[in-house]
């Protein structure tokens, strides 16, 4: 019998995969726990349009990934912090204020768990850092500390 399967099983395959299993293999625990469903003509050409779509939708997304790496590349971010006579912050510059300086400046939403700092900034200067936009697009970007003062 063909099914597809609308969860992972172990052993037999991947959600919205279809596959050939025995008769009461599928009627009696893949069906009947909900883990697939019968693959029926209308499910098969449903199923196709399902896999269609998100691959379109993937395809948006990786577009707009880039068109976002553009920008954040071309465009320095600016964060003014409290600092001593001798360039020292008071504090530093964590990847949560990267990504609320990147929303202010560039309007461009990313999540501070997507920003990759080598070193923490803890002085007056600039500093590098990747930003993970699309698991096949990564960005970097400049990040430039100044002084409250220079504003």
């Amino acid at each position: 019998m063909e099914v597809i399967l609308l969860k992972d099983v172990k052993g037999t395959g991947k959600k919205g995969e279809i596959h050939e299993v025995a008769n009461g293999y599928a009627q009696n625990y893949l069906i009947k726990n909900g883990f697939a469903k019968e693959a029926t003509a209308s499910a098969k050409s449903k199923l196709k349009a399902q896999i269609k779509a998100k691959k379109r939708d993937e395809a948006e997304m990786l577009e707009e990934a880039k068109k976002q790496k553009e920008i954040l590349e071309n465009n320095p971010v600016e964060i003014y912090e409290k600092a001593s006579e001798d360039g020292r912050l008071f504090g530093s510059i964590t990847t949560k204020k990267i990504a609320d300086a990147i929303k202010e400046q560039l309007d461009i939403s990313v999540d501070k768990r997507k920003i990759t700092q080598k070193i923490p900034m803890r002085s007056l200067g600039t500093q590098n850092v990747e930003v993970k936009l699309h698991n096949q697009v990564t960005a970097s970007l400049t990040v430039r500390a100044l002084s409250i003062e220079e504003k």
